[in-house]
């Protein structure tokens, strides 16, 4: 009896306590930084991203505004 409650409270000690270091050594090896989670490149461009973005909605802008 006595055992079993040992054990029990052993299991409820493990599975209640935070593991901080997995969790660190899983995210060391990126780089975190401002744009690094974005899947497009930002900074450090051949065209200026502003250049397509700007492009792409002023393109569709016409359409709608030519089909409306």
């Amino acid at each position: 009896m006595l055992a079993r409650l040992a054990q029990k409270q052993q299991l409820k000690q493990l599975s209640s306590k935070r593991m901080f270091s997995s969790s660190r050594q899983a995210f060391s090896g990126h780089d975190g930084g401002i744009y690094s989670n974005l899947p497009f490149k930002v900074k450090d461009r051949k065209i200026p991203y502003a250049v397509p973005h700007f492009a792409f909605f002023s393109m569709f802008h016409s359409i709608f505004v030519s089909c409306c």
